[in-house]
């Protein structure tokens, strides 16, 4: 072997060693992604990597950010608290990613809170529940997490605001047990007597049980003029099911997490007139033209069926737009003030104007989500398929 012949080899071993092992790796972004893939949830969780991946290859496509490509790094929570922790952790001290979006659901994302405050890298979270943007002593600061779907107590606001219009103002309250319920609970509660509205009967029941007939039986003989019902998942189906089953006349209302054409699959017949707070994404036909969200929800449809092909196995619901808006957030911080993370975190939380596909985000410090009520459109059920609720 010639001098120029070793000087080659040393080079290319050179180029191993600081690329890890490849000639040709990239100078990437990383952030992390960690969703319910798998378990109760996988549901939601599988789709919404979907679009993380989906929005992240159209970032990539039009220059990434100031012209590094963003790489994610995906993890399964599986719904477990313990095993969301793990990742989160792994996530930052390991794989030293520069930002963080998901889990799926209020108690990964209650579980995982602190480790990212420790952390302290930025996260924006996907989950319903709005503990995880809330201070106190008992729910910890929240500086580093953000989240993109609607708080529940802008859900509750619309919903409320919606019985008041239609004269209804005797309630009964069907609610989960787990984190999101509870959370639905609180606010439903909290706000009632700001529109008027009296709650007759409080019931509970389990996200995973199969027959609420008991808790609908003691909501009708309260006398409401209306049954509001917090839960996601298949559980809200079954509500509906039961109460037409048991022959109860009474409108059904249910949570901003049921906007999906799976709740209408699993209801069957019973669903017809079932109306819920949901994102603008159901109903984009229906919007008029001078709405600003029309033309970027017209684009994550056409991205979504047309070009992705995802809706044949995850027909839009309401939740699929929410890894697109936290995602795109936390690319355009990232453009404005790079990757360190206090800057990132800071750019994020002065978020002003951005028209996503759940809302026109304006975020402040004091409010990690920057939506409000005028995000959110009341839906019904009518021939098997989603409307604007008259």
């Amino acid at each position: 072997m010639n001098k120029v012949q070793k000087l080659l080899v040393s080079v290319a071993l050179l180029a191993l060693t600081f690329s890890g092992g490849n000639v040709f790796a990239k100078d990437t972004i990383k952030i992390g992604a960690f969703f319910d893939l798998s378990g109760p949830a996988a549901f939601i969780g599988t789709p919404t990597k979907l679009v993380a991946d989906m929005v992240v290859d159209k970032i990539n496509k039009e220059g990434g950010v100031n012209g590094k490509e963003i790489e994610l790094v995906i993890g399964d929570t599986e719904g477990d608290p313990a095993k969301a922790v793990n990742i989160a952790k792994k996530f930052i001290y390991k794989d030293k990613v520069a930002a963080i979006i998901g889990p799926t659901r209020t108690g990964t994302g209650m579980a995982v809170k602190k480790i990212i405050h420790g952390g302290k890298i930025p996260a924006f979270m996907t989950v319903g529940g709005d503990p995880v943007i809330m201070g106190g002593e008992k729910l910890g600061p929240f500086d580093w997490v953000f989240k993109s779907p609607q708080r529940s107590s802008v859900a509750v606001k619309r919903l409320f605001s919606y019985l008041k219009e239609k004269g209804l103002t005797k309630i009964a309250l069907l609610t989960a047990s787990d984190g999101f319920g509870k959370d639905g609970s609180r606010w439903l509660t909290k706000l009632a007597p700001e529109f008027g509205l009296t709650i007759v009967a409080q019931e509970a029941f389990g996200p995973r049980d199969t027959d609420m007939t008991a808790q609908l039986t003691n909501a009708k003989n309260a006398g409401p003029q209306a049954i509001v019902v917090w839960t996601i998942g298949p559980a809200g189906s079954i509500v509906s099911k039961n109460k037409a089953q048991l022959g109860i006349d009474l409108p059904l209302f249910q949570c901003h997490g049921l906007p999906d054409p799976k709740y209408i699959e699993l209801a069957g017949k019973a669903s017809e007139g079932d109306r819920m707070p949901a994102t603008k994404l159901m109903v984009v036909d229906a919007l008029p033209d001078s709405d600003p969200q029309k033309p970027v929800i017209q684009e994550f449809v056409r991205l979504y069926t047309e070009k992705y092909h995802y809706d044949k196995q995850f027909p839009i619901n309401t939740h699929s737009g929410y890894a697109w808006d936290a995602i795109m957030i936390v690319a355009n911080a990232m453009k404005k003030a790079g990757t360190s993370p206090d800057a990132l975190r800071a750019a994020i939380e002065t978020t002003k104007g951005y028209v996503g596909v759940s809302g026109v985000y304006n975020l402040t410090p004091e409010d990690h989500n920057g939506l409000d009520v005028d995000s959110m459109v009341i839906v019904q059920v009518k021939d098997g398929k989603f409307v604007m609720a008259q």
